[in-house]
Formats: C-alpha cells, sequence, structure tokens
C-alpha cells in the first residue's frame, strides 16, 4: 500500500502527457493543411486520425522479444545500482538496450544517436583505443615490476583465448546447432576470454567485422559481471587453507623503472608484435602520463574526463546491439556462450597456475591471485581480495593481484597482436 501514492502519481503524470496527443488525434484537424480544400466529414477524419495514432503508439508495436531485451537492460541497471557490479559500465549498457528496444524509435538505426556514436567509435575502432589510453594512465605497473614471476598468471589466464578458438571452430560439427565458423570468427570470438572489452571490439574489427556487436555485448557483460562469475570458480579451484596464505609485502619499485618499463613493453612489441602496437601503444602513452609527473594536466584527462566521455558513448553503442532482433539470434547466443565459457576457462587456467607457483613457493603465493591474470582491470583484482579478506580479515591481497591482473592486460593485447598477425 505504501507504492500507491508514487504509482497513483505516475499515473496521473503519464495521463496528463498523453491527453494532448490523444485530443489532437481524435480532432482529425491537419494543422498544416491548405485551408479551402474540401475535407471528409470531421467524425470519420476524426477516427481515422486517431486510429492512424493507436497503431504509431509503442504499446501496439511491442514485441515479446523487444520486450524480453527491455527486461535485460532493467536487469543490468539493477544489478549495477543495488549490488554494484561495475555501474559505470552496467548503467550505459542497461540504457543502451531499454533505448534501442523501443518501438518505432529508431535511435539505433544509422541516422539515429546512437547509431551515429557506434559507427564513429565502435565500427572505426576508435573508442577502443582511447579506452586503452585512459587504461594506461589508470594502471601502475609497479606491483608487476616488483614480482615479475607473477607474470605467469597472466599468461596462463589466456588459456581462455586459445582454448575457446579451438572450442568454436568445433561446434561447427555438432548437428543442429547451426553454428559454422571460420577460423577468423572464432579467433574474434575466442578473445572474449581475455574478459578486455576494448581488446576484444579490436579485434572483431579487424577480424570479423560483422559479428563485432553480438562480440562487443558479450565481452564487455562478462567484464561487468565479474564478481558474479568469478567466486564460484575461484572456490571450487582453491581450498580453505589456500585462501587464507598471506603473502609477504614486496620492493618499492622507483618511477625511472616503470617509465622504462612501459617503453620496455612498447620495444618488444615492435620487435615480436608489431600487430598489437596500436592497444600497447595507447596504454604505453598513458602510462608514461601517469609516470613522466610532469603533464598532470594530461594524465588527468585521459584518466578522467576523456575516459569517462568515451565509457558513456561505448557503453550506450555496446547496449545498442541488445536489438531484439540482432541479440535473440543463434549465433549471437552461440557467441555469448563460448564467450562465457572462454572466460571461465581463462579464470580457471590462471588459478591451475596459481596453485602450481603455491606448491613450488612452498605455500608463499595466495593461487587466489591467478583468478586475476584476465585483463578485467580492476574488477577481477577487487574480487579476490574480496574474498580473501572473508577467510582472513588481515589478508590485503589487491596490490598482489594487480601484478597478474596487469600482466593480463598486456598478455590480450599481445594475444589480439598474435591473431591479427596470423589471420588480418
Amino acid at each position: 500500500m505504501r507504492l500507491w501514492p508514487q504509482f497513483r502519481s505516475y499515473v496521473l503524470v503519464l495521463c496528463g502527457l498523453l491527453l494532448p496527443a490523444v485530443a489532437l488525434a481524435a480532432d482529425g484537424h491537419d494543422p498544416v493543411a491548405p485551408t479551402g480544400l474540401k475535407s471528409e466529414p470531421h467524425a470519420v477524419a476524426s477516427m481515422e486520425s486517431f486510429i492512424n495514432f493507436l497503431h504509431d503508439m509503442g504499446i501496439m508495436n511491442m514485441t515479446p522479444g523487444a520486450a524480453l531485451m527491455m527486461g535485460v537492460g532493467g536487469l543490468l541497471i539493477f544489478l549495477a545500482i543495488r549490488k554494484g557490479y561495475e555501474p559505470l559500465l552496467l548503467v550505459p549498457i542497461g540504457l543502451g538496450a531499454i533505448l534501442t528496444n523501443i518501438p518505432l524509435a529508431g535511435i539505433a538505426e544509422p541516422d539515429g544517436i546512437i547509431g551515429i556514436l557506434y559507427e564513429l567509435g565502435i565500427h572505426s575502432g576508435l573508442f577502443p583505443l582511447l579506452i586503452f589510453m585512459g587504461i594506461g594512465a589508470l594502471t601502475d605497473f609497479g606491483p608487476l615490476i616488483a614480482n615479475p614471476k607473477l607474470a605467469l598468471l597472466g599468461g596462463a589466464a589466456q588459456l581462455g583465448i586459445f582454448g575457446t578458438l579451438v572450442g568454436a571452430l568445433m561446434v561447427g560439427d555438432i548437428p543442429g546447432l547451426g553454428l559454422d565458423f571460420t577460423l577468423r570468427e572464432a579467433a574474434a570470438i575466442a578473445i572474449i576470454g581475455g574478459a578486455d572489452g576494448p581488446t576484444s571490439i579490436y579485434v572483431a574489427g579487424a577480424l570479423a567485422d560483422h559479428l563485432l556487436g553480438a562480440i562487443a555485448v558479450a565481452a564487455y557483460s562478462y567484464m561487468a559481471l565479474v564478481p558474479i562469475i568469478q567466486p564460484p570458480i575461484i572456490r571450487a579451484l582453491t581450498t580453505p587453507k589456500e585462501r587464507v596464505i598471506v603473502m609477504s609485502q614486496v620492493r618499492h619499485v622507483t618511477q625511472r623503472e616503470k617509465i622504462l618499463f612501459a617503453f620496455a613493453v612498447l620495444f618488444l612489441c615492435i620487435i615480436i608484435v608489431p600487430s598489437a602496437t596500436p592497444l600497447v601503444g595507447m596504454l604505453v602513452v598513458g602510462n608514461v602520463f601517469r609516470e613522466s609527473g610532469v603533464v598532470e594536466r594530461l594524465f588527468k584527462t585521459s584518466s578522467n574526463e576523456l575516459l569517462n566521455i568515451v565509457t558513456i558513448f561505448l557503453g550506450l553503442s555496446v547496449g545498442s546491439k541488445l536489438a531484439a532482433s540482432e541479440f535473440l539470434t543463434v549465433q549471437t547466443l552461440g557467441i555469448s556462450v563460448l564467450g562465457l565459457a572462454a572466460f571461465c576457462v581463462g579464470t580457471a587456467g590462471g588459478l591451475l597456475m596459481g596453485k602450481l607457483m603455491c606448491w613450488m613457493s612452498g605455500g608463499k603465493i595466495n593461487p587466489m591471485i591467478g583468478a586475476a591474470g584476465v585483463s578485467a582491470v580492476p574488477m577481477a583484482a577487487r574480487v579476490v581480495q574480496k574474498i580473501g579478506m572473508e577467510y582472513n580479515p588481515n589478508n590485503h591481497l589487491l596490490f598482489h593481484a594487480m601484478g597478474p591482473n596487469v600482466a593480463g592486460v598486456l598478455g590480450s593485447a599481445i594475444a589480439a597482436g598474435v591473431l591479427i598477425s596470423f589471420l588480418g
């Protein structure tokens, strides 16, 4: 009963907004029609206008699929607001899904506002590269430099990419599914396993442009849902004894080391995988802004204002691909399932490598930090920190988990370069 006054107010407001439109439709007169022309009887014209008005109402053109996808958009917003699951991603994606599925609105069409944003930023690959610059500005390579062996965890987490590449090729042999992906398409789908939205968009644009929308939706959805997906996998592959392991503090890393490391990464990229330069290069640009200490304005812009603006536009653009006509297809649903499998396998790969390193170090490494090897920065590292504190309130794993997390970013970018180099 407490909700009734609010509901009644909403109904009254909606009625007030609709009454002028209904009255104008029922009047039957065209305010811009030339005067002096003989018109139909007023009653007939009024009825036809009112019928046309009803036909143009959104509710009359709503399909079950569109209603379902609007509900999905609402669910994403609910998870962001009530559960705190990556609101910077889920809120704009959810809003984009709702706006796109409004009947007759055409907001996601090529000439609609979100359609224009999609073409300019997603289809061209601009938004992913700008996001990577912002990630670089927010990234501290210190944990990885201080404990270089943690890079193995980031490498192991890339198992999801190459494992799903094989899986995507094999699903075509399963009768009745109707899925038959080429090698280029399978590679574009597999990169979702890196849990890196910008990289997934970049690779999809280079290898399988026609699958870009479905891949972008899957990649960003799973990135945002890291707090839901990863904890069960972590608990399944680690023991209570392993979860309470406290890792020792690592040494302090100087500014000079961080700058040299950034350029070393770029140099190795140039030598080994030049095709990964756009992603790695923009990451280095942002990181040098951060670590140089002499371009504070550029650092703040790339890590705050510019990153926030691009995130808004990218989230709405990704949400526009949740249109019922595009998303509720066998191929798109198959890509979503394969993407989830890739993410889970990647998380498991990092955890298994963490268990191996824990055993080899005599119990000095908490294997849970292997889950942060996927490049969902910093969501995966925060999940590890949260679970660690559940079992030991004095166990602060965030700094240690950021090592494999940063390595995962570099690993997924390099894996993307390798795939583009071989298949592009």
